[in-house]
C-alpha cells in the first residue's frame, strides 16, 4: 500500500502572484527607442542627413560640444 506524498509549495506559489520589480531604465529605454524610431518614420529627411555624415565625425563633434561647455 502506498502512502500519499505531501510536497511543499515554494513560498511564491502560495502568495498567488509573481513579484517582479523592474528598474526604471528597463521601462524608459524601450520607450525612448520607440519614440526615436517613430520620429525617424515621421521625418525621414533627418535620417537621410544623418546617414550621409560619418559616425566618427558625428561622435567627435558631440564630444567637442560637451567639452566646450
Amino acid at each position: 500500500m502506498s502512502a500519499p506524498i505531501q510536497t511543499r509549495r515554494p513560498p511564491q506559489a502560495t502568495r498567488g502572484g509573481v513579484d517582479i520589480r523592474l528598474p526604471w531604465w528597463a521601462v524608459a529605454l524601450p520607450v525612448l527607442a520607440f519614440v526615436a524610431l517613430l520620429l525617424l518614420i515621421l521625418n525621414p529627411a533627418d535620417a537621410h542627413a544623418a546617414a550621409e555624415q560619418p559616425a566618427i565625425a558625428h561622435l567627435l563633434e558631440r564630444v567637442e560640444q560637451l567639452t566646450a561647455r
